[in-house]
């Protein structure tokens, strides 16, 4: 991904939301990183108080409390957020000018997620609104396309893109008609960020996934980057033929995109046997045996765990806490 920031001249804002790690941010700004993206506030907090930065809020902050916690945050760190919403953006600013602060802030654009954002034709009227507010102060835009990320097909997975592209192009024509800047457009994913580049007007992409990988993404055709992430699991039973029954089940392993893989075994297929366990069906195993298994979603998965072991070439190297752990907030 450093490779990819110098020959494309696009910057990288990794996403923490991915390893949650400030141990694995440093080695993202040390590598050229511009700053890193927090899905949530309290992953932001943690990041900040490891001294690391710029952050990009990317999840809308709204209410008493969780405004009250970004002015404290504002006061230490280097902090922007998206908006959607112009009674929202008038909290930030009241409350950032009553603490004497100014806040960043892009526009964030629904390109076709459905989830946060506003429609593109929508983009020029909300950027005006923040560019009005003393509390504030207007960057960009963010457009981030997820629902694209796993679209497997390299040529259906670049015509969806195309069409996330061309709304992404209209709201920075809405806001630009205004005439208002837009120095700032943070978009694309691990999955996408290579069609990003070639778009002059991108800044910035917001990748994640790309240091671990995971079962799921390497399904997705013309991605240079390669699995890092396993879950270490033993054999406890094997009472029920020629499936195992392991001590990792739903608490161990997210199962929203599917079924973890074996490593190493393609023979053995992994379901889920509740809480604390799975099955590996295929092959006979003895109590005690050792797998290491894929996640299908390495965000979901690492939430889940509280520390990474790092190995190399069957050494263990450090063990790194994953100190932004269940900060959903």
């Amino acid at each position: 991904m450093a490779a990819f920031a110098t020959r494309t001249g696009k910057r990288v804002r990794p996403h923490a939301k991915t390893h949650k790690s400030p141990l694995i941010a440093r080695l993202q700004l040390d590598r050229g990183a511009s700053g890193l993206c927090c899905a949530k506030l309290g992953e932001a907090e943690v990041m900040a108080g490891a001294g690391l930065g710029p952050l990009l809020i990317t999840t809308e902050i709204a209410g008493e409390p969780k405004v009250a916690r970004l002015v404290a945050l504002r006061k230490r760190a280097h902090v922007m957020v998206a908006v959607d919403d112009r009674d929202a953006a008038r909290a930030l600013s009241d409350a950032m000018l009553a603490a004497g602060l100014t806040l960043d802030v892009l526009v964030d654009v629904n390109v076709g997620q459905e989830r946060t954002g506003v429609q593109p034709d929508g983009a020029g009227e909300l950027a005006a609104c923040v560019a009005s507010l003393t509390g504030l102060r207007l960057r960009g835009i963010q457009a981030y396309e997820g629902h694209v990320q796993h679209v497997y097909a390299e040529a259906e997975r670049r015509m969806k893109w195309r069409a996330c592209a061309d709304r992404m192009l209209a709201a920075m024509e809405s806001i630009r008609s205004r005439g208002l800047a837009v120095e700032i457009l943070s978009t694309a994913g691990t999955g996408t960020c290579a069609f990003a580049a070639e778009l002059p007007e991108v800044t910035e992409v917001q990748a994640g996934s790309y240091p671990f990988m995971d079962c799921d993404y390497a399904r997705v055709e013309g991605l240079p980057y390669e699995s890092s992430l396993t879950v270490l699991a033993s054999v406890v039973s094997r009472q029920r033929g020629d499936t195992a029954v392991i001590d990792a089940g739903w608490k161990a392993l997210s199962t929203d995109a599917g079924m973890p893989a074996v490593k190493g075994r393609p023979e053995l297929e992994y379901a889920t046997k509740g809480d604390e366990h799975g099955g590996v069906r295929g092959a006979r195993m003895v109590p005690g045996e050792r797998i290491e298994l894929v996640p299908s979603h390495c965000d979901t998965t690492v939430n889940l765990h509280d520390e990474y072991i790092c190995i190399r070439k069957g050494v263990v190297e450090a063990v790194w806490p994953i100190a932004a752990r269940g900060r959903i907030q």
